[in-house]
């Protein structure tokens, strides 16, 4: 009988050297194959939004312990794991999260990968994915990773740059609805003793107006207080940033938590639609950077 090497071996002994030796893949009747796949590329001239999100994160948040309604670890977390996708994929001139989610937009006129969706898809969502389990341990210190997050993606076109402004717009104004009704659902819980189905019945067909009214009349909350991370999300920007230790100027990418939706934005970071050089940003006097900016700067 022979054995697995031998056979191996006669099989090695009787293949042409010049195949075995060549650096072009030798064609076979088999590629034919190649022609079921799809050329999925992206119409030009267009602003191309890929948006990673989680995947039955309400569990995935419950059984890792996220603090309610917000956990400053879960964000900087979902943060760090963007600034890795955008430092990594240079025509990603803004990207936006908030929750679970993140949008990161590539330029119009980018030719990355051919345009192809498929790519960009999933090499963004791997990419943040695996950041996102690579730097769980720093944030969540005491708290073990019980199994691994999972991501969706999709790639969606915006034609026109008002087009891409109503689209952050509403991502942004989703977050102030939902971070509204989450901070009156757990205070509610948290602070006025009701169960999960009594807040959902006390808070069923009220108005934004009336939730601010609830929070400031039976717990003294003032929501325009509640910090603006929460309330705005985040906006990843790539700005050149004067470093306090060596005092030169590095192009970095920096964390904002400002009112995107207005004119004031998109007029002060105008590189960001007529595709621009990066801009220097300073920081407020007496403002501790953020410790993403730090850890960019090497301080």
């Amino acid at each position: 009988m022979f054995s697995f090497f031998k056979i191996s071996r006669l099989f090695y002994n009787n293949i042409p050297h010049k195949v075995l030796h060549t650096t072009k893949m030798a064609k076979s009747k088999f590629e034919y194959v190649r022609n079921f796949e799809t050329e999925d590329r992206l119409l030009p001239n267009c602003w191309i939004v890929i948006r990673i999100d989680g995947r039955d994160f309400h569990k995935f948040s419950k059984k890792h312990n996220f603090k309610k309604p917000n956990d400053n670890r879960a964000i900087d977390l979902m943060n760090h794991a963007a600034m890795k996708v955008m430092d990594d994929f240079k025509d990603i001139s803004i990207a936006y999260g908030q929750s679970d989610e993140y949008s990161f937009v590539l330029r119009k006129n980018t030719e990355i990968y051919n345009r192809r969706g498929t790519k960009l898809m999933t090499y963004i969502n791997s990419l943040f994915s695996s950041s996102y389990v690579f730097y769980w341990g720093e944030y969540f210190k005491e708290e073990k990773l019980r199994y691994p997050p999972a991501f969706d993606s999709r790639a969606v076109l915006y034609p026109t740059d008002e087009n891409l402004r109503d689209y952050l717009s509403w991502r942004q104004a989703d977050c102030h609805i939902n971070n509204l009704y989450n901070t009156t659902f757990w205070t509610l819980i948290n602070k006025g003793g009701l169960t999960n189905r009594e807040a959902e019945q006390k808070l069923c067909g009220t108005f934004s107006s009336d939730k601010n009214e609830l929070l400031f009349s039976e717990f003294g909350i003032n929501y325009n207080n509640e910090p603006e991370i929460f309330k705005k999300g985040t906006i990843l920007l790539r700005k050149k940033v004067l470093n306090p230790k060596s005092q030169k100027n590095k192009t970095t990418i920096i964390p904002l938590h400002e009112d995107l939706i207005g004119d004031k934005f998109w007029e002060k970071h105008s590189e960001i639609l007529n595709i621009g050089a990066t801009t220097f940003y300073e920081y407020p006097e007496d403002f501790d950077l953020p410790y993403l900016v730090l850890r960019q700067l090497n301080i």
